[in-house]
């Protein structure tokens, strides 16, 4: 090989490590009870335009095999995402996105590696500083499904210790699914979300505790409004944004699963925050 065609592999070769660092990819995680695919349509539209995605499961749920029952803590339940932060090139960052309660999950991250998180976005998602601490962090995180029915009414519970002892895991009922989480999906993805969901860990979930720190701060957050939401009710995603106020908000009518009512949009946005932070 002579000395020209040399010089024209090292340049190709430099280039080709300069394009793989600087490319961030999107971590994309779900909420309670759904699991790596519900995010099918937004991972498609990303890689088909030169995005890198990651869709992760969380313990027990999607294809994860966890009994929920069994699952107590919520660093057990976030664990997925923290191995696979911690997986990352030291110099590797990524931009994470958390659905519903995946807000916990991306929350529970920004504290522990907020140097490897370019931006974060919550999709009408549970968004606390420092988790359920106060009775008030509860009143603005967690769903109040009451227009509904009854809390018995609306979810099936799982007693993994005992019907004396508080659910150790809970999925709304099949019949009300669609009418409270899907009322603007498409019926096809509704009726794929019936096949695949699972009761999640809710008692794990309550135990999500953060500990502040300072590389926390220093990572942008966007917060998309869900206004047609019937699970993270709008008023609820408001208290959480003026309580923790993010670096920006985008606005989306939808309903509480955006991913199948309104990919091209959510798709729009995901990038316009990727932009917006530096990320290509």
């Amino acid at each position: 090989m002579g000395e020209e065609s040399e010089k024209v592999m090292e340049i190709k070769e430099k280039s080709f490590k300069i394009n793989n660092k600087t490319k961030t990819q999107f971590v994309l995680i779900h909420g309670i009870s759904g699991g790596a695919w519900c995010w099918y349509k937004i991972r498609s539209l990303m890689e088909n335009s030169g995005y890198k995605v990651s869709c992760l499961d969380l313990k027990s749920c999607g294809i994860d095999q966890t009994d929920p029952n069994t699952l107590l803590s919520f660093d057990d339940y976030n664990k997925p995402l923290i191995h696979f932060l911690s997986s990352l090139q030291e110099d590797e960052q990524v931009i994470l996105v958390g659905h519903s309660a995946g807000g916990l999950s991306v929350s529970d991250a920004i504290h522990k590696f907020g140097k490897k998180i370019k931006a974060a976005v919550f999709i009408g998602a549970t968004m606390l500083k420092s988790g359920f601490l106060t009775e008030e962090d509860i009143k603005d995180g967690v769903p109040d499904l009451s227009d509904f029915g009854e809390v018995n009414d609306v979810y099936d519970f799982g007693f993994g210790l005992g019907q004396d002892h508080p659910p150790t895991s809970m999925i709304i009922k099949k019949e009300l699914q669609r009418k409270i989480i899907y009322h603007m999906s498409p019926q096809e993805d509704s009726t794929l979300a019936e096949m695949l969901l699972r009761p999640g860990p809710v008692q794990a979930l309550t135990t999500a505790r953060f500990t502040e720190t300072e590389d926390a701060d220093k990572v942008p957050r966007i917060y998309i409004k869900t206004t047609k939401d019937y699970v993270v009710k709008i008023e609820q995603q408001e208290a959480m944004i003026k309580k923790w106020p993010p670096s920006e908000v985008y606005v989306l009518e939808s309903d509480h699963s955006p991913f199948f009512s309104a990919p091209f949009l959510l798709f729009g946005l995901l990038v316009k925050a990727a932009v917006s932070y530096g990320c290509f």
